[in-house]
């Protein structure tokens, strides 16, 4: 009789259990689905090559590294000179080229900046014993090395100053003929001065507005004086100098990398 109860109460049981299961598996069944995490996207996302970001880095400073694209005008001083035996003094004529300029900042003041150009100038001997003489042509290409300080790293608008060196190199010269059969000019160095600012427009280009002061003491020779024995038919070798001294300006758009 005491098992008889027992079974019939576990029989008793039975439907509310089942009831339970079936109520568990209906929570499981009716749980909100979690959705997946996803990497938020990042602020700049978007952005274009011409825009200032989120994360664009304000101003120039260390580790920056910049090519600039500029026009220049070279014109030179021709602060003093001399055209041997026959008096005078030299003058070049002034040029517009472009320019391409490589800069990198060692730290947020300090940067080296490198430029490569080149340009060609007619060139005149005036107040001579014969008058205006005309000497010829000649291309000069002078790289030059600047150290600059820069006075507002992480700004927008950083002016700086500078000083370096400059190598010139005189190559394809023309002389004009007549009076004049032969130019030789030697290639020369000597230090330069430098003043300027960086704008930044946009993302990671910047404007250029550049001032340099080179010094140039450039010595050369006109015609050959004498082959084989002969004197050449323009006259003996003179020996010229000229203190060129270009002022370059410009004016160009850089971009960081």
């Amino acid at each position: 009789m005491k098992h008889a109860l027992i079974l019939a109460s576990a029989l008793s049981m039975l439907p509310l259990a089942a009831h339970a299961q079936s109520s568990m598996q209906g929570a499981y069944v009716n749980a909100p689905v979690t959705a997946p995490l996803t990497k938020p996207m990042s602020s700049n996302a978007g952005c274009g090559l011409f825009e200032t970001c989120a994360n664009t880095k304000i101003g120039l400073g260390r580790g920056d590294f910049l090519i600039r694209a500029s026009a220049i005008g070279v014109l030179p001083e021709d602060m003093s000179s001399s055209v041997g035996v026959i008096g005078g003094r030299v003058k070049a004529t002034n040029q517009v080229m472009p320019e391409l300029t490589f800069e990198y900042f060692f730290s947020d003041h300090i940067s080296l900046d490198l430029i490569a150009a080149s340009t060609r100038h007619e060139l005149a001997a005036e107040g001579t014993a014969l008058g205006h003489v005309d000497v010829g042509s000649t291309w000069v290409l002078p790289p030059t090395l600047t150290l600059a300080w820069h006075f507002r790293p992480h700004k927008r608008f950083n002016p700086y100053i500078g000083a370096g060196m400059t190598l010139a190199f005189f190559y394809n010269m023309q002389p004009a003929g007549g009076a004049v059969n032969k130019l030789d000019l030697r290639t020369t160095v000597g230090p330069a001065a430098d003043i300027g600012f960086d704008y930044q427009l946009a993302g990671n280009w910047f404007l250029n507005v550049d001032a340099k002061q080179m010094f140039l003491s450039v010595p050369g020779r006109l015609n050959d004086g004498a082959t084989n024995g002969v004197a050449a038919p323009s006259g003996p070798s003179i020996h010229v100098r000229d203190s060129l001294n270009p002022t370059v300006v410009g004016m160009g758009i850089g971009y960081r990398f």
